[in-house]
């Protein structure tokens, strides 16, 4: 399964990060490959929450189911979608680091059944779509963002 991670040093409080992190609907303002994220289910950011994020793909715009399978305020966030064809499994984890805060996110992307011979090409578009992604997070928690 391709897998990208980065680690962001944020001047921000962990409490501030998390803040910023934990709601799944600003992935929009900071991962350029999401174009939308709007919440379907539960009453905020929590365990069990769900979003559908409108991400794009070789075919146009693509709507990914992701449950939040793990919620640990204000530390750990997991999120995963699962189409049958297509699995992500985002993980963001917050810690003290001095006087702001270290991120680490985790991205994972793979591919099911007859599909998976194409996970290749799917890890080199992945790199450059998560390393986009985690640019994006960076310049959203630098401070300058809300």
């Amino acid at each position: 399964m391709p897998t990208y991670v980065a680690k962001i040093n944020s001047p921000l409080e962990p409490e501030e990060v998390w803040r910023r992190v934990s709601d799944v609907t600003t992935f929009a303002q900071w991962d350029p490959g999401t174009r939308r994220a709007v919440q379907v289910e539960g009453d905020g950011p929590g365990s069990g929450a769900v979003y559908v994020l409108t991400v794009g793909s070789l075919r146009g715009p693509l709507d990914l189911r992701y449950e939040v399978t793990e919620f640990e305020p204000p530390r750990r966030l997991h999120l995963v979608a699962d189409t049958g064809t297509l699995r992500s499994d985002d993980r963001i984890t917050v810690d003290p680091a001095g006087t702001g805060s270290r991120v680490t996110y985790r991205a994972y992307l793979g591919l099911h059944g007859p599909w998976v011979v194409f996970t290749p090409l799917l890890a080199l578009a992945f790199r450059r779509i998560a390393g986009q992604g985690a640019a994006g997070l960076r310049t959203y928690l630098d401070g300058s963002s809300s």
